[in-house]
């Protein structure tokens, strides 16, 4: 199948349901020193947005080398867009305090 690889954000694609235990979502709140949900799956061509809701700055980057989801520090309240357009998993963390961790599963 063909898809769209530079589609605008919008809100297209969202009616999913919770499969496998992951949830399906396509935000995730930067809380409490964690990422929640810790692990979202998504649809290929969908934007996920992270929201930091604490008072430290927190980042979202990647931990495979090369990769383009790379956030800058976000302060309280910054949001950071990242869309996937490729299947596969991508886990990630936050630089300033790696031992926040997160998974977006992305399936075709």
């Amino acid at each position: 199948m063909t898809g769209m690889s530079m589609a605008p954000s919008g809100t297209a694609g969202q009616s999913t349901s919770a499969q496998a235990g992951a949830a399906a979502t396509n935000s995730v709140a930067i809380k409490d020193f964690a990422f929640a949900p810790a692990t979202v799956t998504v649809p290929v061509g969908t934007t996920v947005t992270w929201t930091n809701s604490d008072q430290d700055p927190h980042t979202v980057t990647a931990t495979e080398s090369g990769s383009p989801l790379r956030s800058p520090t976000m302060n309280n309240g910054a949001t950071y867009k990242y869309t996937f357009t490729k299947a596969g998993r991508y886990d990630y963390l936050c630089t300033i305090h790696p031992f926040m961790t997160g998974t977006v599963v992305v399936t075709p």
